[in-house]
This record gives structure tokens, C-alpha cells and sequence, in this order.
């Protein structure tokens, strides 16, 4: 991966970030070390490394490595286990794992591990930070487990040490009120930790309290010495150093991930490979150095991205001013006071362990995992706990692999019907394997015999035992005079596997009407157009007929999941013409979808004088009731209101609602006349559509509280461009300002700031 030349601007916006991450880096560092029970100096020397060595070599140009909280534990239990020098030694073994995983192009497997499993990890790691910290700020010494730190704990809080105790709590309400300060604020662009501690350290100096503070020796590397070796058994030094180069690998990459995402534009994607490199190269230095593990760090990261960093000279920068800092100031540093640092772990554990995640995971049904993660950590330790969520995280793998759903509805004749037999309808969805046969032979075995039966198989999978127990079935349900109709979807690889022919079926065109009840009524027979006209009214009516022979009792599952509560993921602006069917070109179902359709896909601005509060009443409910963290504009081609725009108005003069209505796309022929058609192919009225949906993202962003959100990452803005003569639809990238086709490998969101 290549960097653009650095400019002037370039490097003025990195080297203002680059003090912005150095202020969050220096107490971070120092408290992690304390935490580790690590010199403090290792602290120090790991952000000096994270910074130079993985931010040279990385290959996320935005990421800030240094000392991270998610492998607090792990280090304390290696200094408890082997030593500090040994630790070193597990670092630096480590740093070389992670290089010949990055050599070897692995870096994407690491991704593999559920999130449920990571996030649980570092919820864990942040219960474990809390209860060991706290007794440190309430004047006391941490246990050697967290279950022993809990039990000490109501002793602890019942005689806490005055002079520290406050200081912690001075420490944590300036960290308090220092997030709920406005974000446009100046004093926003300094960074929490840093009053926060430069408080509780004046605070403690002028009053003459008598707390712990920060020891640093004579100079940074004073009493340097080689990394020794770890002494113990072979397969336990083994798993120390897979430990440290496998957790920090994971939570290194979920960071570059996440930076990539908000990324500002100009800015190239992370290289994974290479950043696993640069975090390897940057383990190697620090173990060797007497540093701490280093990996990409969150918070930092996040910092140098606000701050308005472009490139990884702010990392490097921000290692150079660690490094001065630490040959300059260590007075200073050494009047910090321990209780304060430990506040701020608290803090950092807290945030550690995120409840919007726990949201996320229920809704994907995986919270189990992380909860199991968590408690695994905190009783067991920390791979213990790892190795408990990824067992629970294959359990629910296995039983997903495994869900069987069988249901079935018996349409009974009515009385004057005369002598109809009874219709089944048995619906075998999931994948359907021995572990199965029971549920379904149970089910079929309650069919009333001589009964028609229509068998949907919509299965993905069927393994010969179920396979063998439905044909058996079916074969002894049919001499006794019932019938078997199985769908036509699945009919025909039914009779392939009764007679044994499993070679790979040529494949055919799917039907006609796999995708909507109504496929075909825009293409009628001759016989048809010849037939007398019929009524809109009654076309509909058969089209809810339709619905209710084919269609209702598909959905009806679903459908009555959601009678209660609708739970849609993302709010759909378009247009009201007819040729749109947001469903069918987003591939979603019920509940998917909160939609908002009127002329133009427009979106009124803040404060506009032509008033319509009907989309922004939309976009509050959907955002703040519904808490849905997509909104999506969708033009089309040939749009009438574009087109009405471009004649002027002229041809909707005589109709006075929508005359006041396409005022609000009036920015739109705006910005359309104020662009240089210059070098573009596409007719006026294809490019004011375009033009459209970019205005109307902007017009989004004139409302105070949504801008806020959004430029905080909690909604993203997505602009789609729908094509009707191809049928296919585009993804506006705000970094070229072009609408691309949708990559197969791209996110499905573009975030517009």
C-alpha cells in the first residue's frame, strides 16, 4: 500500500492530531502499566514504540498503537506467572508470531472470531480492570483475582482512605463532565484524560495529600536489561505468547476495521496484512525494549481521526512526543497520583463493557456468547473465558445448522361441499438431517389419511436418513389413498434422489414468478387483451386473492412476530413512482424497511419557509423511537419531478400542492446548473436525478440533532441510484461524488459527512 505525497496541509492537520493523541496517550499508557503491574516506564516505552515502529510499518494509515486496556489482564497474570523480564521475553515471541502471520497473509482469518466472543472478551477484561482498580482508588491493593477483588470489596467501600478516594472522585467527574461538553466546544479538543489528571495531580501537590504517586527510574531505559527466559513448563510459555499475539492481533484488526470505516476521503483502506506486521514489528521492539504489548488502540485512533488527522504521520509524531516527554518531564510525571490513574481504568473499564453491543447480539441472537465470554473471564481467566465463548459460539452455530421448522394447516371442507377430502399443507423449513426425522415423521404421522397433502421442502440441506423417512411416507400415505404434491421448486430434485442420481443438475431458469405474486400480469395473453375490460378495483381484488391462495401464509410467520412491534434497520426515502418497489431492489421482506415515498424523494430543509414537517416527522420517529441507524435516499431515472424541475415548473403550474412541494428541489436545479457538464455523457435530466439524491443527503444534514449523529458515527447517510431501463441500482461514493456500481465485497453503507 502507497501513501499520497505529503503537503503542507496535510502535514499541518497530522502534526496538530498528533498532540491532540499524544495528551490521551500519556495517562492511558501510565495507568495500563500500573494495571499490568508493570514498571511504569513500560508504559511509556510501548507508546513510544506503538507510535514510531507500528505506525511506520502499519498498514491502517489512521490507527494509533500503543499499551491497550484488552490485554491489561493477560500481562498481569505473565508478571505474576514468570516476571517482568520473562514478560518481555512472551512480548517479544509474540511481535515475531504476528509478523509470520502477516508474511503469511492470514490477517483476515483473525477476523473469523465471532464479535460476540471479542466484545464479551474486553466486557470482561473491563469487569476484571474495574474490580481490580477500585481498591487502588479507594486507597488500597488490588487481589490476585477478580473473584478475590470482589469479595474484598464491601470491606473496601466500607473504609475507603479519605485523600485518595477523592481524588478518584474528582477524577472521574471531571472525565464526566468533560464527554457531556458540546462537541463544536473548544475545549473539546482536549482530550478528557488530561484535566482530568492534571486536576487530581495539582490537587494532591497543593494540599500535600499523602497518596501513592507514579515512580519512573533515573531515565526511560535506566536499568535496561536483555529479556530473560521464561522458566516453567514448555506448553504453558506456549500458550502465554499465542495468547498475547493472538489477542492483540484480533483487537488490533477489529480497530483497523472500524478506523477504515471512517475514514475521511482521500484517505487509502487499511492493508490488514501489513498492519498485522507493523503490530508484530512493534511487539518485537517493545518486548526487547521492556515495553508493554502494543496493539491498535480505539481510542486513540478515534482521537487522531476527530482530530483531523490524514495520514500515519500522526502516529509517528505522536511516539516522538511521548519519547521526549519521558526524557524531559519524568518530575512531573512522578507527581501523578496512583488513585487517579486507577479512576480513569475505571472509566476505561466501564466503557469496556458496551451495552449497544449486547442489543446488536440479541438481535442476531448470539448474546449468549458474549455473556458466557464475560463471566468466563472474570471466574476463569482470560483464555479460559475465550475458549467458554467460542465452545457456547459453536453450540449456537451447531443448533442453527440443526433448526428445523415444521408446521402444518388442515383446511377441513365445508358441510354442502359434498365429498372433498381434507387438504394438508405441510411446510419443512431449515436444514433437515437425522437429528430431525423425529419432528418431522411425528408431524406427518398426524396427517388423516387419504388426506391431499402439499409438502414444501424449503430446506437447504437433507441428509439421506430424512430423506429415506419422508419417501417412506409418502409411499405408504399414498397407497392408502391420500396424495403427495411437493412443491415444483423442489419436485424434481426429488426425483432424482429417488433414484439415486446425485450428479450435479443442470440449472434452470428460476419461474417466472419467484419474486413478487404479480410478475406476469404486465405481459397477458392475447385471449386476455381480447377479453372484456376489467376494472382496476377487481385487478386488485384478485391480486388479494392471489395473495391469500399463495403468498399470506408464507409471510404469516413473520408477519405475526412483528403484529406487535415493528423493528426495521433502516429508514428507505424515494420517490413515489410506481416503478419502485424498494423491496424487490434491497432484497428485504416485512419489517425490513421504515419507507418514506413522496414526490422527488425530497427531504424539506431545516428551517425551510415552504413548511412540510411529513419526511422530518419520518426521520424522528424512525431515529429516535425506532432507533434506526440507516437512512437511505433513492432516486431513479426518469424522474417527472426532476423533469418538472428542469421545464421550470411550467407543466404542474395549475396544480398548486405540488408547485408549493417541488420548491424543496429547487437546491437541487440549483446545484445541477451550478455543475460542469463537461466530460459527462449522461443527458441533463439523468444527471439533475443523480444531483438529486446528493442534495437531498445534504438537506439531512441541516437538521442540528441529525448532523450531530451523524458526523458521531451513530447513523450513517447512504445515497442509491436506481436505473429503470437496466434494472440496476448504484451506491453514491461520497469520495468521488460519482454513483459506482455496488462492489460484491463493499460495505453496504457509505457514510456522507
Amino acid at each position: 500500500m502507497t501513501s499520497k505525497p505529503l503537503n503542507v496541509s496535510t502535514f499541518r492537520r497530522d502534526f496538530l492530531a498528533s498532540f491532540v493523541v499524544f495528551l490521551v496517550a500519556i495517562p492511558l499508557s501510565l495507568g495500563i502499566a500500573v494495571a499490568s503491574g508493570a514498571p511504569v516506564a513500560a508504559g511509556l516505552i510501548a507508546a513510544v514504540v506503538g507510535g514510531v515502529v507500528a505506525g511506520l510499518i502499519g498498514g491502517s494509515p489512521l490507527q494509533v498503537s500503543g499499551p491497550a486496556a484488552g490485554l491489561t489482564v493477560i500481562v498481569a497474570e505473565l508478571v505474576q506467572t514468570y516476571g517482568w523480564r520473562a514478560t518481555c521475553t512472551i512480548t517479544l515471541l509474540g511481535g515475531l508470531l504476528q509478523v509470520a502471520l502477516g508474511a503469511g497473509k492470514v490477517a483476515r482469518t483473525a477476523l473469523a472470531v465471532s464479535p460476540a466472543v471479542v466484545h464479551g472478551m474486553l466486557a470482561g477484561v473491563g469487569v476484571v480492570l474495574v474490580l481490580a482498580q477500585v481498591h487502588v482508588l479507594l486507597g488500597g491493593s488490588p487481589q490476585q483475582s477478580a473473584l478475590a477483588n470482589l469479595g474484598e470489596l464491601p470491606g473496601q467501600l466500607a473504609a475507603p482512605n479519605t485523600h485518595p478516594a477523592l481524588l478518584g472522585a474528582l477524577t472521574v467527574l471531571v472525565l464526566l463532565f468533560w464527554s457531556r461538553l458540546p462537541s463544536t466546544g473548544p475545549l473539546r479538543l482536549i482530550p478528557g484524560p488530561l484535566p482530568a489528571i492534571a486536576l487530581a495531580t495539582l490537587t494532591a501537590w497543593s494540599l500535600g495529600w499523602d497518596v501513592r504517586r507514579v515512580e519512573l527510574p533515573d531515565s526511560l531505559f535506566g536499568g535496561w536489561d536483555t529479556p530473560a527466559v521464561p522458566e516453567g513448563p514448555p506448553i504453558g510459555i506456549v500458550g502465554a505468547v499465542l495468547s498475547v499475539a493472538l489477542v492483540a492481533a484480533v483487537e488490533s484488526l477489529l480497530c483497523s476495521v472500524a478506523v477504515d470505516r471512517r475514514r475521511p476521503a482521500g484517505v487509502p483502506r487499511a492493508d490488514l496484512d501489513r498492519d498485522l506486521l507493523g503490530q508484530g514489528a512493534g511487539n518485537a521492539v517493545s518486548g526487547f525494549l521492556g515495553g508493554l504489548p502494543i496493539a491498535g488502540v480505539i481510542v486513540r485512533s478515534t482521537a487522531n481521526i476527530e482530530a483531523g488527522a490524514r495520514s500515519r504521520t500522526s502516529a509517528v509524531l505522536h511516539g516522538v512526543w511521548v519519547l521526549v516527554l519521558a526524557l524531559s518531564c519524568g518530575p512531573a510525571i512522578e507527581q501523578v497520583p496512583l488513585p487517579a490513574l486507577a479512576a480513569l481504568l475505571v472509566v476505561l473499564g466501564v466503557r469496556l463493557i458496551d451495552t449497544a453491543r449486547i442489543r446488536d447480539l440479541r438481535h442476531h441472537r448470539e448474546a449468549p456468547a458474549y455473556f458466557a465470554t464475560l463471566v468466563g473471564v472474570v471466574v476463569l481467566g482470560l483464555g479460559e473465558g475465550v475458549l467458554v465463548g467460542i465452545a457456547v459460539m459453536g453450540v449456537l452455530a451447531l443448533r442453527r445448522l440443526t433448526r428445523l421448522s415444521v408446521r402444518a394447516e388442515h383446511l377441513v371442507p365445508e358441510p354442502d361441499d359434498g365429498p372433498v377430502p381434507i387438504r394438508t399443507h405441510v411446510v419443512v423449513e431449515g436444514t433437515l438431517t437425522f437429528l430431525g426425522v423425529p419432528k418431522v415423521t411425528r408431524l406427518l404421522h398426524e396427517v388423516p389419511p387419504g388426506a391431499s397433502v402439499d409438502l414444501d421442502l424449503n430446506v437447504d440441506f437433507m441428509d439421506h436418513a430424512a430423506f429415506d423417512a419422508i419417501h417412506q411416507w409418502r409411499l405408504a400415505h399414498e397407497r392408502q389413498g391420500g396424495r403427495v404434491d411437493i412443491d415444483e421448486v423442489h419436485e424434481a430434485w426429488y426425483e432424482r434422489a429417488v433414484t439415486g442420481d446425485m450428479s450435479s443438475p443442470r440449472k434452470s431458469p428460476p419461474s417466472a414468478r419467484w419474486w413478487a405474486p404479480w410478475a406476469n400480469r404486465r405481459r397477458r395473453s392475447e385471449e386476455e387483451l381480447d377479453a372484456p375490460e376489467v376494472s382496476p378495483a377487481a385487478v386488485l381484488l384478485d391480486g388479494v386473492r392471489e395473495y391469500h391462495g399463495r403468498t399470506a401464509r408464507l409471510v404469516r410467520p413473520i408477519m405475526a412476530e412483528l403484529a406487535m412491534e415493528q423493528k426495521p434497520q433502516h429508514l428507505f426515502i424515494t420517490c413515489v413512482d410506481s416503478r419502485i418497489v424498494p423491496n424487490i431492489i434491497t432484497a428485504s421482506g416485512p419489517g425490513d424497511l421504515f419507507i418514506n415515498r413522496n414526490v422527488g424523494a425530497l427531504v424539506p430543509r431545516y428551517g425551510s419557509r415552504t413548511r412540510d414537517d411529513s419526511v422530518a416527522a419520518t426521520v424522528e420517529y424512525a431515529t429516535n423511537v425506532l432507533d434506526i441507524r440507516t437512512i437511505t435516499v433513492c432516486g431513479h431515472s426518469n424522474c417527472g419531478a426532476m423533469a418538472a424541475l428542469l421545464a421550470g415548473g411550467t407543466e404542474v403550474e395549475h396544480l398548486s400542492g405540488l408547485s408549493r412541494w417541488l420548491k424543496h428541489g429547487n437546491h437541487s436545479l440549483a446545484r445541477f446548473l451550478a455543475t460542469d457538464p463537461s466530460g459527462e455523457d449522461a443527458p441533463p435530466l439523468t444527471r439533475l436525478c443523480k444531483i438529486n439524491v446528493m442534495q437531498q443527503l445534504d438537506n439531512l444534514l441541516t437538521y442540528p440533532w441529525l448532523r450531530k449523529r451523524v458526523e458521531s458515527g451513530e447513523i450513517e447517510l447512504v445515497g442509491l441510484y436506481l436505473d429503470l431501463q437496466s434494472a440496476n441500482v448504484e451506491i453514491l461514493d461520497r469520495a468521488t461524488g460519482a454513483f459506482m456500481p455496488v462492489p460484491d465485497d463493499a460495505p453496504p453503507a457509505r457514510t456522507v459527512t
